[in-house]
């Protein structure tokens, strides 16, 4: 299937309640895979029309025969990607449209029965398919990882030690990849559910503390599948390994229309910007399609959501997009921008491969490249004893993935400039410019962590994942995250017997997600030296504090707020 088209679909939700409000009048219309928008301002002139692979009309009910649910945009594009991905295919499905235009609800949808999006059916869809599909000769492994990018910096949503933004580096065999980005293996759907339930509320703890709302970054929930065959005959066994990217854009906005200001202007502008960056990719593949040549230059580089799905824009991926669109005219230019940007998309064509045997092809490069830096440094009168120090076991876990530090590439007009030190230099290996001892002796040690992590055994995997659920659920308790009894994060565990507060937000998707309990005795409540602490402009150092005093029979007694001496008490 190599050279196949990007699918691309749009879909049309109702309207909101500020379009209802406003009385909107719908300006987009739906036949077949036809989508039309017309002017509201010139309501006589012909409507402009596009062609896509589905047109999904969700703007009325469901007593609609027209109406498209969740269930049938999943069938349309989840199923066909996760043959593909079953297949050995890469894939990669990301929502795209101007913010409210119902991304989030097409990709990750509603808990409630029939509203779940494509992300949580695909997820289920897999490990359903993987238990139908035993055999002595299959096994198969799943790992999967959760990230987000903010203002153009990168964030760990599963590693609770995971502090501030992580880096995304370039290996010359690896490609561009995040550096301590935790890959973390599970077994069954429910593990890959809690998972996802802990990367939101990861999201919502930073969300309360910096200000954030989770539609304002991109969130990228990584699969990597195995399937693992073992030939009786030869005794061989042999790998596919397909990368499944599920990724939820950041809603496009304009600053007028939004109201932003300060933070959320800030804010708006880096949205903003990555999405045009990802404009400017697009157009620049699709003109590289017509013209049948290669473009002087892809801006992949110029943010770090391009330059992180280079693979999947005109790479080895098979890819969809969905574009979310608003029907109201009052989001006329907007929809019309979604509608030009999903066209242009689907003149991309990308070159997918079966990737068969990826595991072993890559730990042989690796050792290659191993012994090529080896006898570099033996020519530059580096000392065996001091090489030998270098070493690491090729059986040990190998803990999370070094940063590669890329040689520095010259520089040039066309080259764009590093986004606050997070992008590092590309490598060239056609043409590797000559480094120094320091350089190389540090791309050695961290090849050879990668190949530890590689021969990594699965018991190993499953082991590092439990330690950093534990840790996770203990960090999250302490921030206030709510936690059932049975160690689970799904829902709000509200105790019974113990006073404890929750918090309230006008996202119900953050609210009620943090949880403080109120201790026998006192309860202090600020930003310094304090049981429970709290960000905000009015949050004083020491704000107030709770008394909370058990009856003889154990139940707890009155309990309340006590101002204790200090101002702004509750």
């Amino acid at each position: 299937m190599a050279g196949a088209s990007v699918k691309v679909a749009v879909r049309v939700r109702p309207f909101n309640a500020r379009e209802t409000s406003q009385d909107a009048k719908c300006v987009v219309s739906m036949q077949g895979s036809t989508t039309s928008i017309i002017n509201p301002k010139q309501s006589k002139d012909a409507p402009k029309s596009f062609t896509f692979d589905y047109s999904y009309w969700s703007h009325t009910s469901a007593e609609d025969p027209q109406f498209a649910s969740q269930q049938q945009v999943y069938r349309d594009i989840g199923e066909e990607m996760l043959l593909h991905a079953f297949e050995g295919y890469n894939v990669c499905i990301f929502a795209y449209g101007q913010t409210g235009a119902g991304k989030s609800y097409t990709m990750m949808g509603r808990q409630e029965p029939g509203q779940q999006g494509i992300v949580p059916q695909l997820c289920e869809d897999l490990f359903s398919r993987v238990s139908k599909n035993q055999s002595a000769q299959l096994s198969y492994s799943v790992e999967v990882s959760y990230m987000e990018i903010y203002c153009e910096r990168v964030r760990d949503l599963l590693n609770p030690k995971s502090r501030g933004s992580l880096r995304v580096r370039e290996h010359p065999i690896l490609g561009p990849y995040v550096q301590d980005l935790s890959k973390l293996a599970v077994t069954s759907y429910a593990d890959i559910a809690d998972l996802m339930d802990c990367g939101n509320k990861a999201r919502t703890v930073a969300a309360t503390n910096m200000n954030e709302t989770s539609s304002r970054s991109h969130a990228v929930f990584t699969i990597v599948f195995t399937q693992r065959c073992h030939d009786q005959l030869t005794g061989l066994d042999s790998e596919k390994v397909s990368k499944i990217s599920l990724v939820d854009l950041a809603g496009s906005e304009r600053a007028d229309s939004s109201g932003a200001r300060g933070m959320r202007l800030k804010e708006g502008a880096n949205i903003n910007k990555s999405l045009t960056t990802l404009g400017k990719v697009i157009s620049a593949l699709a003109d590289m399609q017509s013209k049948k040549r290669k473009s002087d230059f892809i801006p992949y580089r110029d943010s770090v959501l391009t330059w992180l799905l280079k693979e999947n824009l005109g790479g080895n991926s098979r890819t969809a997009m969905i574009a979310a669109l608003s029907p109201a005219d009052i989001n006329y230019e907007e929809t019309l921008s979604t509608l030009r940007y999903a066209d242009r998309t689907k003149q991309i064509r990308c070159n997918a491969i079966i990737n068969e045997d990826p595991n072993a092809r890559l730990i042989r490069e690796l050792q290659e490249e191993v012994a090529r830096l080896r006898e570099l440094l033996m020519a530059q009168g580096l000392s065996a004893s001091a090489l030998g120090g270098l070493k690491v076991d090729e059986g040990s876990p190998g803990g999370a993935l070094p940063a590669i530090s890329s040689p520095p590439a010259p520089a040039s007009p066309s080259s764009p400039p590093a986004h606050n030190g997070e992008l590092e230099p590309s490598f060239s290996p056609n043409a590797e410019p000559q480094i120094g001892p320091e350089e190389a002796m540090e791309r050695l040690q961290e090849t050879e962590k990668i190949i530890a992590e590689l021969n990594e055994t699965w018991e190993e995997k499953l082991r590092k994942t439990e330690a950093l659920r534990m840790e996770r659920e203990a960090l999250l308790a302490e921030m206030g995250v709510a936690v059932r009894e049975d160690g689970g994060t799904v829902g709000v565990f509200s105790p019974k017997k113990t006073p404890h507060l929750v918090n309230l937000n006008e996202d119900p998707l953050m609210s009620e997600c943090l949880l403080y309990h109120i201790k026998d005795g006192v309860t202090r409540v600020g930003q310094v030296d304090v049981d429970i602490k709290l960000t905000g402009q009015f949050i004083r150092e020491q704000h107030c504090l709770f008394r909370s005093i058990p009856q003889p029979d154990g139940e707890e007694g009155p309990w309340h707020p006590d101002s204790g001496g200090h101002p702004g008490a509750l």
